[in-house]
């Protein structure tokens, strides 16, 4: 097997989800989350984009309903040991071998948790699942049990974070080395992604943003590039990954002569950032750090440049996207408690003037004040 942990570690994940599985009065959870899959048992492949289910039962019995390449994936790279193989052809619902196991584990009747919240199970599956099952059993949505239990990191996880934040410190670094005038994008990205796996890391779970110019207000990736100028700003937002573990970081590095509004707007992030961080402890919640750097723009007559989210937690993740929960947003109830892996961003983009600034960074949680993860402090760059 290539398990990335000890057995120890996916027991000790079992027993917490069972104790949730147990407060919710659940007889099985039916999973489709690649995420959860991986956390709970090693299970490391793309088969998602597919039909996939891994069942758990109250007592811990572990099943995987997948297709053929995706049964020989799991026994490679999990404590799956029962796998059950649906055949993929012209017209077949793929739920219907998942029902069939439900009437082998004697669930008819019985009451089972569903993740529903994830990209692993698409509208067309969950309507497909829903006809099999509507009258076999009792669905419940269950979709936040294994992300809550993921949020908090063990200690063997918290050394992958680690790995993962070096590994971002050397991609910064790797494209900082090369952004100047007259340098090209893609020579940038190359080197910022090419540290990373030289180095023995992942591919991130959504693709390094960069963008340059008018571009550089953007958040997102989009394909094409271009070469910056005397005077250009330069947004990257990239993570470190180690063993599917994201620490990410995000800067606008400004080439040339800086404009008055790229100092104002680096300020504001400044302030902004610091006061995410200040608020980011025990005792504290995940909407009350989003007021904190809400209330620094509204101070500073930013409202407009406020995005809905000033962040949000990390993990091991898979495609399309590292983003995961909870996030900073507005009136989140939950709880900051120690050992969570937590990104903090600030985005301030002006488009009348087309200046953009950017700063984020990510922390690992304590009893006290957030870990910097990075060794690279915040400040304003230029090149």
């Amino acid at each position: 097997m290539a398990l990335h942990f000890a057995p120890e570690e996916y027991a000790s994940r079992l027993e917490r989800l069972k104790e949730g599985m147990a407060a919710r009065k659940l007889d099985a959870l039916l999973i489709f989350s690649q995420e959860s899959m991986y956390w709970l048992t090693g299970y490391d492949g793309f088969g998602y984009v597919f039909f996939q289910c891994l069942v758990v039962t109250k007592d811990g019995r572990l099943s995987l309903v997948s297709r053929a390449a995706d049964h020989r994936q799991a026994r490679r790279t999990s404590v799956i040991e029962e796998n059950i193989v649906w055949t993929d052809r012209a017209g077949v619902d793929p739920t219907r071998a998942l029902k069939d196991h439900l009437f082998e584990l004697d669930l008819l009747g019985a009451n089972i948790g569903v993740e529903i919240a994830t990209h692993g199970l698409t509208a067309k599956n969950g309507r497909l699942l829903e006809e099999q099952l509507r009258s076999f059993a009792k669905l419940h949505e269950a979709s936040d049990i294994i992300p809550m239990l993921r949020s908090v990191k063990s200690v063997a996880e918290i050394a992958y974070v680690r790995q993962a934040a070096r590994l971002a410190d050397t991609a910064w670094h790797a494209g900082l080395d090369v952004t100047r005038a007259g340098a090209e994008e893609s020579t940038i990205l190359s080197a910022m992604q090419g540290a990373v796996l030289a180095a023995g890391g992942d591919y991130p779970a959504n693709p390094f943003i960069i963008g340059s110019g008018a571009d550089a207000l953007l958040v997102r990736y989009k394909s094409g590039r271009r070469v910056l100028t005397e005077n250009d700003q330069l947004t990257v937002e990239f993570a470190g990954v180690w063993h599917h573990y994201h620490v990410a970081m995000l800067d606008t590095v400004v080439i040339g002569t800086p404009q008055a509004r790229h100092l104002e707007l680096y300020e504001a992030a400044e302030e902004g950032l610091r006061a995410i961080v200040a608020a980011m402890r025990p005792g504290n919640t995940f909407g009350d750090v989003f007021n904190a750097h809400a209330q620094v723009l509204n101070d500073r007559g930013m409202q407009g440049f406020k995005l809905n989210t000033c962040g949000y937690s990390l993990g091991a993740t898979f495609a399309p996207t590292w983003m995961d929960t909870p996030m900073f947003i507005n009136a989140n109830p939950t709880e900051i408690v120690p050992n969570m892996v937590l990104f903090a961003h600030m985005i301030l983009t002006d488009l009348e003037t087309e200046t953009a600034m950017t700063l984020g960074r990510s922390y690992l949680t304590t009893e006290g004040e957030p870990e910097p993860l990075s060794q690279i402090a915040p400040s304003f760059l230029q090149r």
